[in-house]
């Protein structure tokens, strides 16, 4: 329990608070103005307290205390902070998921769009998040068909290649730069085109497209104009689907937010000119108990920290704290002044009410789709208790896999879903040690073993599973068995599921049991199979990745374990380091100008050999 005594040793200046609990993990991460004010409320009568907080409370063993200049570097602190420790009682705009981003590689030769999960500071544009990966990926298949940009990682800073230009070419998805078809400047002029559709700027963009499509036809460029005319006439159908939701002409944010038992659901519309270009939600979980104002205050933080684009105004239906601090941070990150508005009355009222509107019957939908997805996991467990004739309810189910290539590198994976549901913070991953070439009895073996020994000195494992699912028939079952024989485990039920005819094999018992064809049960052990398959194979990819890349760094005269992981560390990739200058890669922490030298000569004798 917390010593209440340090508090009067507590500044009072602004800053960041962390609450740790007896294991010393971060619990709650604050800032305030008043460190010692703002703390010693935590304190007071518990009457004053909601019941989460006064739970978070009876947990803190440790208050640690950044103190900043200001309020502005507190809040950025928080934000980082918050990011990084993903705090147990903070209101957290993602679960156990990261929003996908598009990308857009400026810092490359003709530039490509990707997908990925992280913003780096690679001189790279980058659009989102997106919490529909599902819509993103839409966009950026219309994105494709408009605009001929490449789709491939070929490495083209020397074109043309030799080898043919692919079938992308031919359909009139690329302009094939790699044949040298098309210069830089034309290809990047596309690529202007482009982030003037992310970024909401289509009418702009149909206006830039018309002039350019006048000066080919001048200039007698007539297939040329023929490929702008399209573009044109594609964006013109988008910008006939875009509702036109504001008489302003700044660019703004509008959010607003509904509540149900225990999360939240905010709701973002993106409104460019006027017109509504895109929205998204996010749904808040564990968020009973806590106020309004701190849920959105929360949403509105953390979502401009991990935002790509900051539009001048920023409309909410209702109040949240610290609105002026909040502005002076997203001029800093913007540049220009950010105007936070909460309306009373009028065109913008009206336009956060139909935000809040939508919010509350996106969180409807999704309680539904909860509801259900809840019943038919009970069903499930509940089926599985029937046909497999377990004593108890299988709420946690733990799956193992085995994965390997020709007897290389061997791993296994264990899944785990509890009532009917995966539980990815309790996922494992294992190196198969004992066992030499493809021996997936052995190696299961080995698993289980390590998994319930574990289990005896290690609170991560600590957790015992209702059910345990393996990957494979008789022979694996039997070795899974084997291992909890020796460890004396008894009482926990182990099945096989063999793929081939989706039979599942028990102890003792030589005929397998033939779920039905359309049960829960089936559909439950299946999910759990191929979430171990998956989990195994990704493992094993990772490591044959890592394999591969040190395989070629270690080719590299002057370049052993110590620099190999310098190199990866700082620079982040074998793409990076190819890419890096000789200085850069002088300034590499263990490296001189000589080793830099050697990397460099590598892979440019590399690829001029290639060229």
């Amino acid at each position: 329990m917390f010593d209440t005594d340090r508090l009067s040793s507590f500044p009072e200046k602004p800053g960041v608070y962390i609450m740790k609990d007896k294991k010393g993990k971060i619990i709650y991460v604050g800032k305030a103005v008043s460190l010692k004010n703002r703390v010693r409320s935590y304190f007071q009568s518990s009457k004053n307290l909601s019941v989460k907080v006064n739970s978070m409370v009876s947990k803190i063993d440790d208050i640690e205390y950044i103190i900043t200049d200001s309020e502005v570097e507190a809040l950025i602190l928080e934000c980082n902070l918050i990011k990084h420790h993903h705090p147990k009682y903070n209101v957290l705009l993602r679960d156990d998921k990261q929003y996908p981003y598009i990308k857009i590689t400026l810092y490359e030769r003709f530039p490509r769009i990707q997908v990925v999960r992280k913003i780096k500071k690679d001189g790279a544009r980058y659009f989102g998040p997106y919490t529909n990966a599902g819509a993103m990926r839409e966009a950026i298949d219309v994105i494709r068909k408009v605009f001929p940009i490449r789709s491939c990682n070929k490495d083209l800073n020397n074109v043309p290649l030799e080898e043919r230009a692919c079938l992308n070419y031919h359909i009139k998805r690329c302009m094939a730069p790699c044949q040298g078809s098309i210069d830089e400047q034309e290809y990047d002029e596309i690529i202007n085109s482009v982030t003037m559709l992310l970024e909401g700027k289509q009418e702009a963009l149909v206006d830039k497209l018309k002039q350019k499509m006048q000066k080919a036809a001048e200039e007698l460029d007539f297939e040329w104009a023929a490929v702008i005319r399209n573009q044109i006439m594609a964006l013109e159908k988008i910008l006939e689907r875009q509702k036109i939701v504001s008489n302003d002409m700044v660019d703004q944010d509008v959010i607003a937010m509904a509540r149900g038992l225990d999360m939240a659901c905010v709701q973002v519309f993106f409104v460019r000119k006027g017109k509504l270009i895109e929205r998204e939600q996010f749904i808040l979980k564990d968020t009973d108990g806590v106020e309004r104002i701190e849920i959105l205050t929360s949403f509105v933080k953390q979502f401009y920290d991990n935002a790509t684009f900051i539009p001048k105004q920023i409309i909410i239906e209702e109040d949240i704290e610290d609105k002026d601090i909040i502005e002076d941070w997203l001029h800093q990150k913007k540049g220009v002044k950010v105007n936070i508005m909460i309306p009373q009355r009028g065109e913008k009222k009206q336009l956060a009410e139909m935000v809040a509107e939508n919010a509350r019957n996106y969180l409807e939908q999704w309680k539904n789709k909860e509801i259900k997805l809840k019943t038919r996991n009970k069903t499930a467990i509940s089926e599985l208790k029937k046909y497999l004739k377990l004593e108890d309810i299988p709420y946690r189910i733990e799956g193992f896999d085995i994965s390997n290539i020709q007897g290389t590198s061997s791993v296994a994976s264990m899944v785990v879903f509890e009532d009917g549901m995966p539980k990815k913070e309790d996922y494992r991953k294992f190196k198969i040690k004992t066992v030499d070439g493809p021996n997936d009895f052995e190696s299961i073996k080995e698993v289980i073993f390590r998994r319930f020994k574990r289990a005896k000195s290690d609170e991560k494992f600590g957790n015992l599973p209702d059910l345990l699912l393996i990957d494979g028939g008789k022979g694996q079952l039997k070795y899974a068995l084997e291992a909890l024989k020796e460890l004396e485990v008894y009482n926990i039920p182990v099945v096989g599921l063999a793929e081939k005819y989706e039979q599942i094999f028990v102890k003792d018992k030589d005929d397998p049991i033939i779920l039905p064809d359309n049960s829960e049960a089936l559909y439950l052990v299946q999910r759990v199979r191929d979430e171990a398959h998956r989990f195994a194979l990704s493992f094993h990819r990772s490591l044959r990745s890592k394999k591969n890349i040190r395989s070629l760094l270690d080719d590299i005269p002057q370049i052993g374990k110590k620099r190999r992981i310098a190199l990866l560390k700082t620079l982040g990739s074998i793409d990076e380091i190819k890419r890096a200058s000789v200085e850069e890669l002088t300034k590499v922490p263990g490296m001189n100008k000589k080793a830099a030298q050697s990397v460099y000569n590598y892979f440019h004798k590399r690829t001029d050999a290639n060229s």
